[in-house]
């Protein structure tokens, strides 16, 4: 039974911690690529889509992809740059590679919000998930989430799941704009965003390269081991797969005063 002491915060993470893989692997990503081209051209005047059409170009023209760069070569030759084909193609490829670029997310979270709003999407969530969020909460811990998903898709996630609006439970929002989840300088600045000192805080992934970089950084780490995970071997770190499991000593009361479980 992994147990923490002196945690005052948690920072999770989502797809393969707290919801399941297959949602974001064969639901979300299946339903932004189905409805990208549509959303792209319905959008076209609206200037948030126009300025990450604009970032997605910019990178598209210095990625080193070698698809990319066949992508934008065959672009070029048939005189397609800029047009909103040529930009839908290589994000077709970024969903199809499960590439993390931040302007992809932006406009997936954008086409999400459309599915949440009508029904189409429901977030599931581990059943253990829920409850021990809401518990960790009325225990007075802060809660956070790091996810490469844009802020706005996780709000969406969260506020549009099988146990209702969960966003309230949660104080602070973080994606790749504050860096990469495998380079330790990221959970640096998370823990300066969070006003809090790094061994107070108790990150959950199950990605070790995650885990890792967060520990380097001073976090307490626990690996997440679910079922239809990639990676199944927590490395040196303890593993757990019902958060009912999970004790927490809270580092704003001295031990036995009060307890998340």
């Amino acid at each position: 039974m992994p147990t923490f002491t002196g945690i005052s915060h948690l920072l999770l993470d989502i797809e393969g911690t707290t919801c399941p893989v297959s949602f974001v692997a064969e639901v979300l990503f299946p339903y932004a690529a189905q409805k990208l081209h549509t959303f792209v051209q319905d959008q076209s005047n609206n200037p948030t889509v126009q300025n990450l059409l604009a970032d997605v170009q910019e990178a598209w023209q210095n990625d080193k992809d070698p698809e990319a760069e066949a992508l934008w070569r065959t672009a070029q030759t048939e005189q397609q740059l800029p047009s909103l084909a040529a930009s839908t193609a290589y994000l077709q490829l970024l969903i199809r590679q499960d590439r993390k670029l931040t302007p992809l997310k932006d406009l997936q979270g954008l086409i999400w919000s459309e599915g949440y709003e009508s029904g189409e999407l429901v977030a599931p969530l581990y059943p253990d998930v829920a409850p021990a969020l809401l518990n960790w909460h009325r225990a007075g811990l802060v809660l956070g989430v790091y996810s490469s998903g844009s802020v706005g898709a996780q709000k969406l996630l969260y506020g549009h799941c099988v146990a209702g609006d969960l966003t309230d439970v949660f104080s602070h929002w973080f994606d790749t704009r504050i860096g990469s989840k495998q380079q330790s300088e990221s959970y640096q600045l998370i823990a300066d965003a969070m006003n809090c000192k790094a061994e107070n805080i108790l990150f959950i992934s199950d990605a070790l390269t995650e885990c890792q970089a967060a520990k380097k950084a001073g976090f307490k780490i626990l690996f997440s081991k679910r079922s239809g995970n990639p990676q199944t071997e927590p490395g040196p770190f303890q593993a757990i797969s019902n958060y009912a499991e999970l004790r927490i000593e809270s580092a704003a009361h001295p031990p036995g005063t009060k307890k998340a479980t």
